[in-house]
């Protein structure tokens, strides 16, 4: 079964009154779900062997991947993955498993590619399937919108690893990408009972001064086409899913508020080791950092608050985890950096993994999980 644990999706519902009906009970069950990453959209951290295959180092993203690779290969190698990575019998399992959700990262490229952007299509019928085995199981979609024309943020997992990213730059960029959320919104307007929530822009680059302003009017446009999808006064039942554009959660007080705004969820990711300071944190720190979210979730009241994203990992070990060829701060390998210990033993085969290691994550994991769990909101 190849899910993507390594980001595993939590809710956490702030509850209030609201006319929007959604396709699943927020705000009083609990949401248990996790990311597909790495499927539709590729991220060299999660399927390294893809980028190791192609024997080019130029290949670092889905970008490069379809710029670089021959066609027919590139699109060979698509396929084979898409139908190899989550299967049925994957949604099958996360049912089993007592999860009821599932995010599903999903790039721009899928519904629209301009002339000299070298993606690949063909992603669109997988996540077609992707509804029909949810419904299958009983679990929920949030569908997100992983990558933006010109890159929201310059990351790899964008589909295009940038100096600086792009898409705030072009009114067209944000065009396109508001019409990929009309697109999405009618998709899935009739089937809200499966997909609740559409993730407007993942990850958006909020530390770049020029990104922030273009991301605040364009949660506010996109939620009209995702609340809206029909033009008119036609309301949706389907949720729109801000990110916090990596700006402390008090920045974003009173907006998108209630009653003006309905059915609007804030979505924070939690990491712990993407940066010098960060990763140099003892175990210890490590899980007192985790238990100090605590207060800063229950510290912001406007919107329902969602982690999309958290991790059991407290260093950035992994393989392409900073970017294909980029290294590691951890061992001293990523620029900039300076040596805190070896990577061995602590990514890779879990078999490899000593006990005390092992009990780490398990207590890191129990701290990130228990402690939210004792606010007055709901997590999954």
């Amino acid at each position: 079964m190849a899910l993507n644990l390594a980001k595993i999706t939590l809710s956490t519902f702030h509850s209030r009154d609201t006319s929007i009906k959604p396709g699943f009970p927020y705000g009083s069950q609990k949401i248990r779900g996790v990311n597909l990453g790495g499927w539709l959209v590729l991220e060299p951290w999660i399927t390294p062997s893809i980028f190791d295959n192609t024997g080019d180092t130029r290949v670092v993203d889905e970008y490069t991947f379809g710029q670089y690779v021959n066609p027919s290969t590139a699109i060979s190698v698509l396929q084979n993955h898409w139908n190899t990575w989550i299967t049925e019998e994957d949604f099958a399992r996360m049912a089993e498993a007592g999860l009821n959700h599932i995010r599903l990262p999903i790039g721009y490229w899928a519904f629209d590619v301009s002339s000299g952007e070298p993606y690949h299509q063909g992603q669109l019928p997988y996540l077609q399937k992707a509804v029909t085995w949810a419904g299958k199981y009983g679990l929920k979609v949030i569908v997100d919108l992983h990558g933006a024309p010109g890159s929201q943020n310059g990351f790899d997992n964008s589909g295009q690893r940038l100096s600086y990213p792009r898409w705030q730059s072009n009114p067209n960029n944000v065009a396109r990408t508001l019409t990929i959320m009309s697109t999405l919104a009618n998709m899935f307007k009739s089937q809200t009972n499966i997909v609740t929530a559409i993730a407007a822009l993942n990850e958006p680059a909020g530390f770049d001064s020029d990104v922030l302003p273009v991301t605040r009017q364009y949660w506010h446009d996109s939620y009209e086409r995702i609340r809206y999808p029909s033009g008119d006064n036609q309301e949706s039942n389907l949720i729109q899913v801000i990110h916090d554009a990596f700006q402390d959660l008090s920045q974003w007080n009173g907006f998108e508020a209630a009653p003006n705004f309905q059915g609007v969820v804030m979505d924070t990711h939690v990491y712990q080791m993407f940066s010098n300071n960060r990763v140099a944190q003892t175990r210890e720190q490590h899980i007192a950092s985790a238990c100090s979210q605590r207060s800063r979730l229950a510290s912001y009241t406007t919107l329902w608050t969602v982690v999309g994203e958290w991790t059991t990992g407290s260093t950035d070990c992994a393989k392409y985890l900073n970017g294909r060829g980029s290294g590691s701060r951890y061992d001293g390998s990523y620029p900039g950096s300076k040596f805190i210990g070896s990577c061995v033993g602590l990514t890779g085969n879990a078999g490899s993994f000593s006990s005390t290691y092992k009990t780490f994550m398990r207590q890191y994991y129990e701290a990130q999980v228990k402690n939210v769990r004792k606010l007055s909101i709901i997590l999954g």
